[in-house]
């Protein structure tokens, strides 16, 4: 007879249904599994939550570990004829700066010309070469920068290729002074020896034409009028005095009148530079160093915290690995450095304590009064005199290694993943051996429903066999 191939059909028992809850039984076993490794993907998220905290602790703890931000200086102005920047080169003290005048870039315009009477006529018939001239170039001191002018060219083209050329030392402009077009020039750097001072009309090989308006075509020609004559106005030398000493710059960022300082004229007028150390800095870095810490403490207080009123707890409460990474950071804060005398050796001597939540707080006063006084002594402190470090040196060290693969922080994401690993290779198992089960128990239930078939089959036609002789019985046959 042949075999059943959808299960119930020759019984007519649901064994589908049957096999459906069984596997669901089976596949129950599982679950045990699934939740252990969410435990610990939970777990390594949290890890990761706490290796941020400790990074920017690292951070904060590194920018006090630069000796050089001890040495930092400050410019401060009062008045508006400067403004000053310093250096790491510049002298403590105070200056007094006098702006007498500001450098001015020098400027040209060609004369007037005639019969142009829109910007993109053609003023060549032929290439062409215009010379600009600089300073004082008939003594031999200054410039000149030859401007190649294509045939054809306009007005326009031939300012365009002014500010094309990458040497021309201008920007060229058009001018309507109301009675016809200029050409107009601005020197680009301020200063007397930057002044444009004339322009050359030649002929392609950089002669110089005799008649200037033998450079255009056709009646194009500059104006012999009164008025209609080139103009030049000289640039000049920004001249101020520095503690009464008198000084020239070409431009209006003078860097040399004070080491270390770049002053910046912004206006004739008197001011007063104080360059001083920069004690905002080293208050910022500490007061971040501080703040890090805290904002740390209340990671690792989130991540281990009970509520009693939902009864939830955090990833990591009871974690071995935090209390270990709690129990590092204590020390090394309460603990200190060696310190010559008269030097800083522990976080309390400059204002900061370890309270009693494990938070740190800072005595401004006390701070305020360290940085305005001792900043060699802070910066040994926290940055230390050797290839070691100070105290933001060990703090740092202290993080790398609880970091690090061997510490308490990556030893434990490290043991977190195998355990995934472990389970997840467990679960594959028995998965595997769920499948197995399943698969003979649906061969188990064909073969039952194969066997209840026939034997329907066979008491069917008993049934029928007894019909038959009954009904010949009844017939007197």
């Amino acid at each position: 007879m042949a075999s059943i191939s959808s299960l119930g059909i020759g019984s007519g028992l649901d064994l589908n249904g049957l096999l459906d809850q069984l596997n669901a039984a089976e596949r129950g076993k599982l679950q045990p599994i699934e939740q252990q490794i969410e435990t610990q993907q939970v777990k390594i998220s949290a890890y990761g939550e706490l290796k941020g905290g400790l990074s920017s602790f690292q951070a904060a703890a590194e920018v006090l570990n630069d000796a050089s931000l001890y040495q930092s200086l400050s410019s401060s102005v009062s008045g508006e004829a400067v403004t000053a920047a310093a250096g790491s080169e510049a002298a403590l003290g105070q200056y007094a700066i006098t702006v007498e005048n500001l450098a001015t870039a020098g400027t040209m315009a060609s004369g007037r010309l005639e019969e142009v009477e829109s910007l993109d006529q053609a003023l060549t018939d032929s290439e062409q070469t215009l010379t600009l001239s600089f300073a004082n170039v008939d003594e031999g001191t200054g410039a000149e920068v030859p401007v190649a002018i294509a045939a054809g060219s306009s007005l326009e083209d031939i300012r365009d290729a002014i500010n094309a050329h990458e040497d021309a030392g201008v920007t060229a402009s058009i001018v309507n002074d109301g009675a016809g077009y200029r050409l107009a020039l601005m020197s680009a750097e301020t200063g007397t020896e930057a002044t444009v001072t004339g322009l050359a009309f030649g002929d392609a090989d950089g002669n110089e034409y005799a008649d200037p308006n033998s450079f255009f075509t056709g009646d194009v020609a500059f104006s012999t009028a009164t008025g209609a004559e080139e103009i030049v106005e000289d640039g000049a030398d920004a001249s101020l005095k520095v503690n009464g000493i008198t000084i020239t710059s070409s431009t209006n960022q003078v860097e040399e009148a004070i080491q270390g300082v770049t002053l910046n004229l912004t206006g004739e007028g008197s001011s007063t530079v104080t360059v001083e150390q920069d004690t905002h800095a080293v208050r910022e870095a500490i007061t971040g160093f501080v703040e890090a810490f805290n904002a740390l403490k209340g990671t690792i207080g989130e991540l281990t915290a009970f509520d009693g009123d939902s009864e939830t707890a955090g990833d990591l409460m009871g974690d071995s690995a935090v209390r270990s990474i709690e129990g590092r950071m204590r020390g090394v804060l309460a603990g200190g450095v060696a310190a010559e005398e008269g030097g800083f050796a522990m976080l309390s001597d400059i204002g900061i304590s370890l309270q009693l939540d494990g938070t740190l707080e800072i005595d401004t006063q006390r701070l305020d009064e360290v940085i305005a006084s001792d900043q060699d002594a802070l910066s040994a402190f926290f940055a230390g005199n050797d290839v070691q470090g100070g105290f933001a040196g060990q703090i740092s060290e202290t993080v790398t290694q609880l970091s690090s693969n061997n510490g308490a922080l990556g030893g434990a994401v490290n043991g977190a993943e195998s355990r995934i690993e472990s389970l997840n290779d467990r679960h594959a198992r028995m998965e595997q051996s769920i499948d197995a089960t399943i698969a003979r128990y649906r061969t188990q239930f064909g073969q039952l429903d194969n066997m209840l078939s026939q034997m329907n089959q066979v008491g069917a036609y008993l049934t029928q066999q007894l019909s038959i002789l009954n009904a010949q019985s009844g017939s007197g046959l």
